[in-house]
């Protein structure tokens, strides 16, 4: 078992199931749970501990201060001014969020934090970019969770109508995690066979052109959860599980996450979600799919929108 030690900034939903599911899954030896609201996170810690029985291992997790940063392995950033009734488009959250991010990630930087970086706070490819900014970290110890979960629901949704498992689904979800987001369907495949021939073939289940139908599912599954309960959090817990798992556990996996372009697919001077290595070096290589000339269209309109953003963000 990797004894590393990952911190959490944030004791809101996302922040604190995130740390059940590294707990439950004994991905490592010690978590430490950092708030503004020092009492919630003594809490959940406290409440977290008393199921340690129960768990395969004994993790250690705690609340803390920003000491607790410096021999980090993984910081995972979860804090962000919560979505309401009336501020649900992920763009709106920015200005309010800019102050929160420059505290904790100046807060971090200051005691000599060294690890990689894993930013899930909304809007996450903004907020990764400016992440960087401030920690003057290499460009791969920065990591957003993207559309991790984004390429899960898309997997749901197409297994679910095929009758598969959504392990068989081999699909990303590319872009902006947002409304520009797309779908590499040309390099989708579910079970080795093209995913065009695997709709062709099961029309009478699948029906006519369901590629924008997924999509739509996909993309409006949050805002139909966050509809309902008023917040999403096991799903975005568990891909983010994921990801520190192949950081910790040097898997060399590959997940669709928020990285910085430095030229691949033709693009620069941008966080966006693409299919990624992740290993203990963070974002070990890009992977560049081969996208059909509409699809490289789409995907670099959705990485403008994010430059612009970024940049109006910054001024």
């Amino acid at each position: 078992m990797n004894r590393g030690k990952v911190v959490i900034v944030g004791a809101g939903m996302v922040g604190t199931s995130i740390a059940y599911s590294i707990m439950n899954q004994s991905i490592c030896g010690e978590i430490i749970i950092i708030d503004i609201n020092e009492k919630k996170a003594e809490g959940e810690a406290l409440d977290m501990t008393h199921a340690m029985e129960f768990m395969n291992y004994k993790t250690i997790i705690k609340s803390g201060k920003y000491e607790d940063c410096k021999d980090a392995d993984v910081i995972i950033i979860t804090a962000s001014v919560p979505m309401n009734s009336t501020l649900t488009d992920r763009m709106a959250l920015l200005e309010k969020n800019k102050s929160v991010m420059k505290s904790i990630v100046e807060s971090i930087m200051a005691v000599g934090f060294n690890g990689i970086l894993l930013v899930v706070s909304n809007p996450v490819d903004v907020m990764t970019y400016y992440a960087w900014k401030l920690s003057g970290l290499p460009k791969e110890k920065v990591i957003g969770s993207g559309t991790t979960l984004d390429s899960a629901r898309l997997h749901y949704y197409i297994a679910r109508t095929v009758d598969v498992s959504p392990s068989s689904v081999y699909a990303f979800v590319i872009g902006e995690h947002g409304d520009s987001e797309m779908v590499a369907w040309s390099t989708a495949t579910i079970g080795g066979k093209d995913i065009d021939n695997v709709f062709k073939d099961n029309k009478s289940r699948i029906g006519e052109n369901p590629y924008e139908r997924f999509l739509t599912e996909a993309k409006n599954a949050g805002w139909d959860i966050f509809a309902r309960k008023g917040n999403t959090s096991y799903g975005i817990a568990a891909s983010v599980t994921g990801i520190l798992k192949s950081i910790l556990y040097d898997e060399n996996k590959v997940y669709p996450v928020s990285v910085y372009l430095d030229g691949e697919y033709g693009v620069s001077d941008v966080y966006v979600s693409v299919p990624t290595i992740i290993n203990n070096e963070g974002a070990k290589e890009i992977v560049e799919l081969h996208l059909t000339s509409e699809e490289n269209e789409k995907f670099k309109n959705s990485c403008q929108l994010l430059k612009n953003k970024c940049k109006e963000f910054l001024q």
